[in-house]
């Protein structure tokens, strides 16, 4: 294998390790910019993956030839769950005023211990689902796919691959160049200003907590339905969290979240590669395992601290003070 198709494969392995973790980021994006502090960025990524892995096995054990469609509804599926699941931290941090901190950590728990206690039950005592026989399929864009070393990379891909990067720039409209957008970021900068004009600072949070849970819940589906195929409690394993750091690497705006996705992608990219190389032998497995999260503590070690966050992000909000 020549160095030229290596390098390719290593692109083509990051876009695909880095998608969930661009839909999560996302989510972490809309709420902050709101002021409400999404720790539970993994338990909603981990909801997500076990909806779509529960549903589409589900789907298949009752349609003899589930069709390709199967994994679509799974994904649906998981982001109405995501909503659902973001709601008990919405509550918490704006209607009750509790700590989001602890909100998140709390939902952290539950959905692990949820998920896990369920697939026990409806799984016969299994620690996982089934494996899945119909998962999203790779799409190859007519013409672009055909171009030498960037066909393979960037064009051959999962189709939530493609909805991530579209996402990045629809999100990146809403919140800049649309009135939705400038009032979830006025409620993250000073709640009080934007309430004496007469926004709701409360149902705006309320909506961006939403938002987050639906692209985190868009996160784990996507692990489920492309690289794993079923769903077991390490299916998410610390996504969420690294999700939270792209978040904060990229300056808690849109594209600044990709790009410092993609970064910890190419993490994971190169752990795959060295297996598939065989050279375990000259790296030790564990320590390429270890990489993303020592990534991830470097780059918060170097970024926190000189990044500024939305002014009153993890500030509670009492409708009408002044």
């Amino acid at each position: 294998m020549d160095w030229l198709t290596i390098l390719s494969n290593l692109v083509h392995d990051t876009i695909v390790f880095s998608t969930a973790l661009i839909f999560a980021a996302l989510g972490g994006v809309f709420s902050e910019r709101s002021g409400v502090v999404n720790i539970a960025l993994e338990g909603m990524m981990t909801m997500g993956a076990f909806t779509a892995a529960v549903v589409t096995a589900a789907l298949e054990a009752t349609f003899p030839s589930p069709s390709t469609v199967a994994p679509w509804i799974g994904f649906l599926a998981a982001i109405i769950v995501g909503v659902v699941f973001s709601l008990p931290h919405a509550v918490a941090s704006v209607t009750f005023k509790a700590n989001q901190v602890v909100s998140g950590v709390a939902l952290n728990f539950l959905a692990v211990g949820v998920a896990v206690y369920l697939t026990n039950i409806m799984y016969n005592g299994a620690g996982q689902t089934d494996t899945l026989s119909t998962v999203f399929s790779k799409w190859s864009i007519p013409f672009l796919s055909s171009i030498p070393f960037f066909g393979h990379a960037v064009f051959d891909a999962y189709p939530t691959s493609f909805i991530a990067f579209i996402l990045v720039f629809v999100s990146w409209y809403v919140l800049y160049r649309t009135p939705f957008g400038l009032r979830l970021r006025s409620v993250g900068e000073h709640p009080r200003a934007a309430d004496t004009v007469g926004i709701n600072v409360n149902r705006l949070r309320y909506k961006a907590v939403m938002i987050s849970g639906a692209l985190a819940a868009m996160g784990g589906a996507t692990i489920a339905l492309t690289t794993t195929s079923n769903f077991s409690h390490n299916t998410v394993s610390g996504q969420g969290f690294i999700a939270l750091a792209a978040m904060i690497f990229g300056k808690w705006h849109p594209a600044g979240a990709m790009w410092a996705a993609l970064f910890f992608g190419v993490a994971q990219a190169v752990k795959s590669l060295v297996q598939v190389l065989g050279w375990t032998h000259l790296i030790p497995i564990e320590f390429i395992f270890m990489l993303p999260y020592v990534l991830t503590i470097l780059v918060l070690a170097g970024v926190v601290g000189r990044t500024n966050a939305p002014a009153a992000s993890g500030k509670p909000y009492e409708t009408g003070s002044r």
